[in-house]
């Protein structure tokens, strides 16, 4: 059975196919949609969408709460790739990492393949050799995003 994060997700990622790449909702509005608390709405807008995952959250003073979620658009590469890496920064973890393939995959912007592989060079498991596995980490994953922008 779904968790009620992942119904309230899949809701606004519907929204947001529906509307094209915008959606205002009102915080209070969908929390009595779902029955829950406006707490439980916003844990599902920090943490599924995020700008590592391809969003942008602005929220707005008054008027019960109201929030617009951009879908950042990737028919821009450079903007994209200049969001990407200013976000991975000089290190990053691999859940950091998985976070950012994640999205790059569910966005189409990359293949599964193609996330497979960049999963792959940034476990730690492959970097094991290395103190500064999170550096080196961001330095591929950093390289891999450009090569294939």
């Amino acid at each position: 059975m779904a968790r009620l994060s992942d119904i309230i997700e899949e809701f606004i990622k519907e929204m947001l196919e529906e509307s094209g790449d915008m959606v205002q909702i009102q915080r209070n509005e969908l929390a009595n949609h779902f029955s829950c608390a406006p707490s439980q709405i916003n844990y599902v807008l920090t943490t599924r969408f995020t700008t590592d995952r391809g969003y942008i959250i602005e929220s707005r003073r008054g008027g019960g709460g109201c929030i617009v979620i951009r879908q950042i658009p990737y028919d821009n590469k450079d903007e994209l790739i200049n969001v990407l890496q200013e976000k991975i920064g000089n290190s990053i973890t691999y859940n950091g990492a998985l976070t950012i393939i994640e999205g790059l995959l569910e966005s189409k912007f990359i293949t599964v393949r193609e996330a497979a592989l960049m999963k792959l060079a940034a476990n730690d498991r492959t970097l094991n050799y290395t103190e500064e596995k999170n550096k080196l980490r961001a330095d591929i994953l950093k390289a891999m995003i450009m090569i294939i922008g």
